[in-house]
This record gives structure tokens, sequence and C-alpha cells, in this order.
């Protein structure tokens, strides 16, 4: 893996021009284009992937191209541009077990989810991979490119062989997801249960061996991607994640909270690092009796996090909301005085982007590609190191110039580094190299 860096503005402006793909010939002047994006599952509330849907598909369209989403449960929330094909599978992690009826057992890919959530699988992409193969090869001959959310399912490979110009993002090898659960795991039923529901990596890791076009959003990921799955660098390209700066934006309106400190992450997955942020806002209490987290995510009842918590005593210092809008989101970021990222691993870091976006002072860990986007214009500390968190936060509530000089900074890295406009470019000048590559073939 390659070491952190943590990039000024000028030094990855110069890395994007190099790296960005260049405009092919089958595409001059970025003609319109009809474009297919896949999700599994995409609901933005459920993490990156969901995010991802909801604003390149936005992007893409205000770039001029025509774009449907094709996801199953639980479904995205989209652009009214957009068009949503919805993709219905069992949706066995909400309905449960004992939703099967008479009328599924009709179908072989109901019967695959659902034992596959009997024995304690995760069968949604494999299936997801077959109903979408099914639909398109009835229905899909008009678009121009299929883009793959990190479904990577056989699926994907049968839509490949059938001619259709697919492309793929994989955010981040779930390899990484795998041995960070395994690493906090209480004991071997856990790590049994762990590896049981990860088993769709096997899948994974040969399908994206045989795909043509591959592409990720930072460099650490496609570096750990490569390695994860026995790629070459080189074969993965890169295309940043962008952050809606109209949306996510300073609201000078909404007055901060003295010693509030926010973090967006779920709760009880370790990947995200949420007991370093605890142990860290347990140190910081001892010097400011006022401090308070808000927690974007779900706290699990009886999971790891909650016990941790009561130990801890920071029962009433913690708030946890969920399945709240963007502007309230927005809101909240302007409440606080400074964001926590402490993720052991991002393929990109979406949550450390917002804030900034947002002119919230941001101190992130350097887990994965978190110092590609942070930089110079925040706070970068070890990952899994609370107390390195608490001094760097400390620092930062101590200290309102500083604040306010990164949030300034913050929002200007994102405004000219990672926007969604520049992203949906750099996607379309990609999807012509590929569309390029396809007509050479058929030309001979």
């Amino acid at each position: 893996m390659q070491a952190k860096q943590a990039f000024t503005v000028a030094e990855l402006a110069t890395t994007l021009t190099d790296i960005a793909p260049t405009t092919a010939t089958v595409n001059q002047g970025n003609a319109p284009l009809k474009i297919c994006l896949l999700g599994y599952r995409s609901q933005p509330y459920g993490g990156g992937q969901g995010i991802y849907i909801k604003y390149l598909s936005k992007a893409l369209v205000e770039a001029g191209h025509e774009v449907d989403v094709i996801s199953g449960q639980p479904y995205p929330h989209v652009d009214p541009r957009v068009k949503l094909i919805k993709m219905p599978g069992m949706n066995l992690f909400e309905t449960g077990l004992g939703s099967l009826n008479f009328s599924h057992l009709r179908s072989m890919t109901n019967i695959i989810e659902w034992t596959g959530k009997l024995t304690g699988g995760f069968s949604e992409p494999r299936c997801f991979g077959r109903r979408v193969f099914k639909y398109l090869k009835a229905h899909g001959r008009h678009y121009d490119i299929i883009h793959d959310n990190q479904c990577l399912s056989w699926g994907m490979l049968k839509l490949q062989k059938k001619g259709f110009p697919l492309v793929t993002t994989i955010h981040h090898p779930i390899t990484s997801d795998l041995q960070i659960a395994l690493n906090a795991a209480k004991d071997w039923k856990a790590r049994l249960f762990i590896r049981r529901w990860h088993s769709f990596l096997t899948m994974q890791k040969k399908v994206a061996k045989r795909l043509n076009h591959l592409v990720t959003v930072s460099e650490s990921a496609q570096q750990d991607i490569a390695s994860a799955f026995s790629l070459k660098p080189a074969g993965i390209s890169l295309v940043y994640n962008g952050i809606d700066t109209e949306e996510f934006r300073p609201m000078s309106s909404i007055a901060k909270k003295p010693f509030r400190i926010m973090a967006t992450a779920s709760a009880d997955a370790p990947l995200k690092g949420v007991r370093y942020l605890l142990e860290a806002v347990a140190e910081l209490a001892k010097q400011y009796p006022r401090l308070e987290l808000l927690m974007v995510g779900k706290l699990q009842a009886g999971g790891a996090t909650e016990r941790l918590i009561k130990r801890l005593k920071l029962t009433e210092r913690i708030t946890f909301v969920s399945g709240i809008s963007t502007e309230q989101l927005v809101a909240h970021y302007a409440e606080a005085q400074v964001v926590v990222v402490p993720s052991v691993y991002e393929g990109f870091g979406l949550p450390a982007g917002e804030a900034m976006a947002c002119g919230v002072p941001v101190v992130s860990t350097d887990g994965g590609a978190l110092p590609e986007v942070v930089g110079d214009a925040g706070v970068i500390v070890p990952a899994k190191n609370s107390q390195a968190i608490a001094t760097a936060v400390a620092d930062l509530l101590d200290n309102v110039d500083k604040r306010e000089a990164m949030s300034l900074a913050g929002r200007q890295r994102i405004e000219n580094l990672f926007c969604w406009k520049r992203t949906a470019k750099q996607m379309t000048d990609y999807y012509s190299q590929v569309l390029e590559k396809k007509n050479n073939y058929a030309n001979g």
C-alpha cells in the first residue's frame, strides 16, 4: 500500500489534471449519452454508494446526458430529471425471513436470496445482478453506457459478454471491511458469522479480474483494490468523487453551539472507528465540561458502541440522529465547531468532504483516502489513536482563529478540487474512452 499523503490544493490540482481521462474522439464535444447507473441498494442514508448514485446521476444530467438509475431496495433519492427504474428484490434485511411466500419459490433468484440470508450470507449483489441482466437483455440496448456501482456480480460479466458497454466503480475493496471486522470480533463464533456474511467477496474477486473497465474514487483505493483483487493499478482508472457544493454550504444564519463536535458514521461498524472517537470524547470531557457530541448514524440497541458509551459515562453527552434530510444535515454541520472523521479506513471520505464544503473545521484520521480529500485544509491524525483525536480537537476548540482559517481553506479545497461538475466531466471523458475502444474493436 502506498504511503499516505496530504496533498496541497496546488499539488492535487496538478495530479487531477494528469490522471483525468482524455476526451475520446468517439464523443468529441461530449455529445449527450444515454447512461444507465446500477445500484443493488442505493438509499443515501445507507452509506457512500447511495450518495454516489444520487449525486453522480444528478451531475451527469446537468452535464446534458440522459440518465436512468436501476436500483434494488432501499431505493435512492434521485433528481426529478433522473428516471428511477425499481428492481425490487426480497429486501430480507428489512422484512425478515418470515416474509417468504409460495410465489417467491417460482423464482430461482428469490430462492438464492432467501437461502443466502437463511445461512447468514449476503446475496443481494448476486441476485441484483441476475435481475438486472434479465431486464437489460430485454430492454437495455438503447443505452450508450451501463455503469455498475460496485455490484461486481456474475450478472455484470454476462452483460459484458453480451456486448453491453460496461463500466464498474469499485469504491474500496470490501476485504478491508472484512479484516477490520475480524480484528474487532469478540470470539470464534462472531468471526465465523463475519466470514460467512462476507462470502460474496469470492464472487467479487473473480468478477473484478474479468471486467474490462474499472474505475475508482481515490489513489488509495486504486492501490488497495489492485492488491486485494490481484490487479494492476494501471488497469483501474481514477475519477474522484464530488461534493455538491450547492447543497453542502456554509450557513452563517445558524449559530454555532459552543463545544459541539459532530461525526457522521455507522456507530457499530468497526471500519468507522467510532470507538476511538468515544474514547477521545471521554478524555476531552475532563477539560471541557460542556462538551457534546452529535452523531449522525444509528445506534444498535445493546451493541458494542452502546455498551462503550455507558462504560465511559457519555450517555448524557451524545445525541444520535438518523434518517434526516440533507438540509437538516447541513444545519447540523453549521452548528458544530469541529467535525471528526475517526475512520480506520475510507475509500474516499464523503463525510470529511461534506463538512469541509460546509465550512466546518475537520479533524480526520489518515485512514485510506482521507488525506487525499482533507489535504492541508484540515488536521490529520493517525488512525486508531484516540489521544491524537483528543489533542487535535482540543487545539481547535481553544483557537478560534485557527478554526476560522480552516473553515475557509476547507471550503476552497472542495470547490476547487472535488465538485460534482468536475467529476461528471471526467466520468464523461472516461465513458468516451470506453466507447472508442468498443468501436475500434468492432471495426477491426
